[in-house]
């Protein structure tokens, strides 16, 4: 499976984008504000760099916790200066921490996702059934 996000410019605190799988169009999504080279990472307020990542599904113990039970979210793998980085629901910059948050659309402000558990929920189920299906998954973000 090759998940394809295609970032538009950061304005407005964040980095929003257009998400493919396999070459069709799954979802859009929001990132945290993307810093030029040689600018300083923000914690928490930076968006990973460009590239091609490996993804598994397992637990995350962040997640687990504030839920009460165990969750399996997607973890992107080797992600350069960057350690935990998971695709979640969340609608806003401040919901990221670097993660990736998908939605059905843009919010009307410019600035946020709508209806992330309803797209991460589409999404995650393909990501299950290409795990069940023996495929390894790679994410390219350009």
């Amino acid at each position: 499976m090759q998940i394809s996000i295609i970032r538009k410019p950061s304005e407005k605190g964040c980095t929003l984008s257009t998400w493919y799988v396999d070459g069709r169009y799954q979802c859009v999504g929001l990132e945290d504000v993307v810093r030029g080279q040689g600018q300083p990472k923000v914690p928490g307020q930076t968006a990973i760099p460009a590239g091609t990542y490996g993804v598994i599904i397992n637990r995350s113990n962040r997640f687990s916790a504030k839920a009460g039970h165990d969750v399996q979210l997607p973890l992107l793998l080797a992600v350069p200066g960057f350690e935990g980085v998971r695709i979640h629901s969340g609608n806003f910059a401040r919901d990221t921490e670097g993660c990736l948050l998908p939605g059905t659309g843009y919010g009307a402000e410019g600035a946020s996702v709508i209806n992330s558990r309803v797209a991460f929920a589409a999404l995650f189920e393909k990501m299950q059934q290409a795990v069940r299906d023996g495929e390894t998954i790679k994410l390219t973000i350009k």
